[in-house]
């Protein structure tokens, strides 16, 4: 076997030659030294596969991953997480990235680069495994409260899995090949999920028949067909996942009592359903069995040399393996099922004449199908008949003879037959016992250097009234931490010493040597797994418990009680809590007489004797206050039933193969005692010696600091004394000055008064000639608008008597027009009367001549009427007096009624002008007097000279004249006067609205003045 130390190396070779595998299977065995000294070993602790099987990481207790390639002979430092690690996972997408759950409860990503890729938080429990899915895509983590399903490509989390506090979770993990997740509980049940909807597919039966199993391990075929669980019992649970049933139940040896790990070992030929399963128990020994045959085919590790976890490749080529010594070691498959795969023996055997071995091969069987339990014996004995050994002297003869003439087995017969040893010669058999070799000048060399620095606040923690007890106790604690550095850093040192230094206060010599006698023997194994409790020794207190009392350590599981409650409080405290001093007395001189193992023996003898009160305890503070303090027990029925139990425990159970037997200190120099973690020791004497060189560094610095703020205080004094003194005579000049300046504002307040009456003055004369400008201003302007009154009273009396005449000449100018128009109109009279006298005699004469041209004439008559609006007035005339003569001459009967037809129309058309032309001029009246009634306000005078009713009588008289005219023209039987009569009036109407405009444009300018 080869054996390969990294140490500090970040990279190297596994192995210079290519190795063999041993008989065993050992392919290469990996540690971890810190330093040159094999005693200083970094523990490995998790182990993971890569998908080939060539590759494996491992994580330590420092935080250190490396990657061990087997294949290529390799290994490499790839990341210092600074944490130790609690699970390890490959992605299976990504195969250069890991993921890393570490002792703060987070999981990291690295790739193998040494590169972060994502950091992932969420749980608030360590996480005890990662699973991920085939596809790479997802992956999940458990702790012991809840479960996270993780995206690996974006590092999110998509769902939590939340669960009740009284039900912790075991393990959730992927089906392989699917896309389910099987989550396992404490109350022993199993559900499956489908990953993508997480709804919840099934769940596994829990078997009612038998002992409840408390699952601890599980593991699954490379198919994901079958399922194997394992827990608190000897039994193993296969289950078919297809048809979701238990199909098979396997017990193991005796000798497996606990199953912690299961792992199934593929072949390259069985298609992924794996017959070989690989079970890890309690005692650090994993067993690989068929699940078909239920046959045992090979097995890894042994007591001395156990296992603490495995895993299994997924080729199955190779097993890597965490030792209970913090190794790495990786088995050959091939190698181990070698033994397997030979062909069978010959049927022939030749007899020889060799002589049995006195050892006989035991050959481990395992049964399938239903639980087997083991024969009843019968109640008689089997007597054996003992040979007296000859009479001369043997090793074991002198192992019983003692110093001072005693012999040990007359002292255990003296000791079985009373009980105890007497009082008065128990301090001197104790001594004989412990074979103690009284070192004066090493135990002074220890107590030479002094108190040591981790008890020198002792009584802070442990107050003992008596000051010679506490000094006693502190200063062999102190000789113990310098004689061994695991003692400086024990916390329950002092109860472990207490009950000695108190027996042997007046000898610290003795008190010394009895103490690190009891440690070097009954403290066996105490300190490997320093600073936590010895989880080896209470887990041999724990089997030999399962063994002699199934019901109370089923009990105190249930109840979530633990070695370290039960029995670990026995054994720091070596009983002295739960008995008195007698009794204390009494136990310890069994103890001192029997082997190391005596004290475990009667740890379970104290649980096991006092079963029916905690039987009826169900609370873990019931449990704590129960081993804390003392309890009605006989101590003669506890040795009793100590003594019991040393002679029926079995042999792989007793505490006689993991103790040593009992070894005195040596004479001169005591021995070197370095069974214990020597890294973390060191380390916390080194912070704690790093901590103490920065107290007294800060010390040095306070008093260097101290002197310097002395010196500092003294000139700071001497500089506040002169600032004093400067101050008192600055408050002297600054009274005077104050005192000369209320003179200086007194005289000043004097001059303000008078400038203030001044003021006064100057402002009353000024406000008196302000009132005065005033008033005179207010005068003049008033002065001002009288005046412009005046001047207005005169424009507007200007304008009314302009308007006055301007208006009496329009109305003498349309006197003057009328008179025209009645003139023009007689004349025209006069004229049509003429000549319609002349044309009646002249139609008489000349009917029957103008006749024959009445077409013509008629012809002609219409071609002059529609160029009648194109010819000037005379030409309207002489065409009037040519239609004129041709009506004359058209005597016709229809003619004429044409006519007067025509006439009654125009007549009507006239008449309908007339109503709107009198309208129109109402109108027009009205709204004349309106403006007149305008100017008459704003001129503020009677104008009546220009009187309305002259005015409207002119326009009315005007009018009517018209109408007279009409009335006189509608006996004209022609249509030339009744339009030259039409045309006058509209020249009279625009006449009449030119006047009236340029009164509105007159009378503005004097209402825009007025107002």
């Amino acid at each position: 076997m080869q054996t390969t130390d990294i140490g500090s190396k970040e990279n190297g070779k596994l192995w210079q030659r290519k190795p063999v595998p041993s008989n065993n299977g050992i392919l290469v065995n990996l540690i971890r030294n810190a330093s040159s000294y094999q005693t200083k070993t970094v523990r490995f602790l998790h182990v993971a596969f890569d998908t080939t099987g060539e590759s494996f990481l491992a994580g330590d207790h420092h935080g250190n991953i490396y990657l061990f390639d087997i294949g290529r002979n390799r290994f490499q430092l790839i990341q210092k997480t600074g944490l130790a690690c609690t699970a390890l996972a490959f992605n299976l997408r990504r195969t250069t990235e890991f993921l890393v759950a570490l002792s703060d409860y987070s999981i990291k990503c690295y790739d193998k680069g040494r590169q972060l890729v994502s950091w992932m938080r969420g749980h608030e429990g360590a996480v005890s495994s990662l699973s991920v899915h085939a596809s790479g895509r997802y992956a999940i983590s458990t702790s012991s409260d809840t479960a996270q399903l993780w995206d690996l490509d974006t590092f999110q989390r998509k769902r939590k899995l939340n669960v009740r506090q009284s039900t912790g979770i075991q393990k959730v993990l992927f089906l392989p090949l699917s896309n389910t997740i099987l989550s396992c509980f404490n109350d022993d049940s199993i559900f499956a999920w489908e990953s993508d909807t997480l709804v919840c597919a099934y769940q596994l039966p829990v078997p009612l028949d038998g002992p409840r199993m408390h699952y601890k391990a599980f593991s699954l075929t490379q198919d994901g067909k079958m399922l194997a669980t394992g827990g608190r019992t000897n039994l193993l649970h296969l289950w078919c996942l297809e048809s979701r049933q238990l199909v098979r139940v396997i017990q193991m040896p005796q000798a497996v009592r606990t199953v912690r790990h299961l792992d199934f070992l593929s072949d390259s030929f069985d298609g992924g359903s794996s017959q070989i399963l690989g079970v890890l128990s309690q005692d650090g020994i994993m067993r690989f069995i068929n699940t078909e045959t239920c046959k045992l085919l090979f097995s890894i590790g042994s007591h001395e040399d156990a296992i603490t976890s495995a895993i299994v490749c997924p080729k199955g080529r190779h097993i890597a393996a965490v030792m209970d010594s913090g190794a790495v070691r990786v088995y050959s498959v091939r190698a181990l099922t070698q033994e397997i795969h030979k062909p069978p023996q010959p049927l022939v055997r030749l007899v020889t004449g060799e002589k049995v071995a006195d050892g006989l091969c035991l050959k481990m069987k395992v049964h399938a199908g239903t639980v087997r339990r083991p024969k009843r014996t019968s109640g008689c004995k089997i007597r054996t008949r003992l040979l007296q050994p000859p009479d001369v002297s043997t090793l074991e003869d002198k192992e019983n003879d003692l110093p001072d003439g005693l012999n040990k087995k007359r002292l255990q017969t003296l000791l079985r037959t009373f009980g105890e040893y007497p009082a008065k010669y128990r301090m001197f058999i104790w001594r004989s016992l412990l074979r103690l070799p009284e070192n004066h000048a090493a135990f002074s060399s220890l107590t030479e250097k002094g108190l040591h620095s981790a008890y020198l606040s002792l009584h802070e923690h442990y107050p003992i009234k008596s000051p010679k007890l506490q000094r006693g106790l502190q200063r062999v604690l102190s000789a113990l931490a310098h004689w061994s550095a695991i003692f400086g850093e024990t916390e329950y040192l002092p109860l472990l010493a207490f009950p000695f230094v108190k027996l042997f206060q007046n000898n610290p010599l003795i008190c010394f040597e009895v103490v690190a006698t009891v440690v070097v023997n009954w403290c066996q194994h105490w300190f490997e797994y320093f600073p936590n409790p010895p989880l080896n020794i209470l887990s041999v207190v724990e089997n030999m418990l399962a063994h002699h009392d199934k019901e109370l350590l089923r009990h105190l599981v249930n109840c979530g009680v633990t070695s370290q409650l039960y029995a670990w409080p026995l054994l720091e405290t070596l009983f002295s809590e739960v008995l008195t001093r007698e009794e204390w007395l009494k136990l310890f001189d069994n103890v001192f007489s029997n082997h190391p193992s005596f004290l475990l023996m009667a740890a379970v003898a104290y649980v096991t004797l006092c079963r029916a009160p905690l039987l009826l305890c169900t609370h873990r503070d019931d449990f704590e206050y129960f081993f804390h303090h003392r309890n009605n027990l006989n101590i003669s029925v506890m040795l009793t039933e100590t003594y019991h139990l040393m002679e029926t425990t079995p042999a792989e159970l007793h505490p006689n193969s993991v103790l040593g037997d009992f070894e005195p200190l040596t004479r001169g120099q005591y021995p070197i005692f370095n069974k214990y973690p020597t890294f973390i020791v060191e380390y916390q004497c080194q912070e704690r010696e790093r901590i103490r060189q920065e107290e007294v560094e800060y010390l040095r610095e306070s008093r260097q600091a101290l002197q310097e703020v002395r010196a500092e205080a003294v000139r700071q004094q001497a500089e506040d004394e002169a600032w004093y003194m400067q101050q008192d005579l600055l408050q002297q000049a600054e009274v005077q000055r104050r005192r000369l300046l209320q003179e200086e504002e007194s005289k000043l307040a004097q001059q303000r008064a008078r400038l203030a009456a001044m003021k006064r003055e100057l402002k009353v004369k000024e406000l008196t000639l302000l009132d005065a400008a005033r008033r005179r201003f207010l005068t003049h302007q008033q002065n001002q608008r009288r005046i412009e009154l005046h001047r207005l009273d005169d424009e507007i009396q200007r304008k009314a008597a302009l308007q006055a005449q301007e208006t009496a000449a329009a109305v003498k100018d349309m006197e003057v027009r009328q008179m025209e128009l009645d003139a023009h109109r007689r004349l025209f009279e006069q004229r049509l009367a003429k000549e319609q006298e002349r044309v009646s005699q002249e139609v008489k004469t000349e009917v029957e001549a103008r006749r024959r041209k009445a077409e013509l004439d008629d012809l002609a008559f219409h071609n002059l009427l529609q160029s009648d609006s194109d010819l000037n007035q005379e030409t309207q005339r002489v065409l009037e007096e040519s239609v004129a003569e041709v009506e004359q001459h058209d005597v016709d009967a229809d003619w004429q009624t044409e006519v007067i037809g025509r006439l009654r129309r125009a007549d009507e058309e006239q008449e309908r002008r007339r109503q709107q032309l009198a309208n129109l001029s109402r109108e027009t009246l009205a709204k004349e007097q309106q403006l007149i009634q305008l100017m008459m306000k704003a001129e503020g005078k009677h104008v009546r000279g220009l009187s309305v009713t002259s005015y409207s009588s002119c326009v009315w008289n005007a009018s009517a004249e018209l109408i007279c005219g009409d009335d006189v023209s509608r006996t004209v039987s022609l249509e030339h006067g009744r339009g030259k009569l039409d045309r006058e009036e509209k020249a009279l109407l625009q006449e009449v609205r030119e006047l009236r405009q340029k009164l509105a444009a007159r009378a503005r300018p004097e209402w825009t003045v007025l107002c």
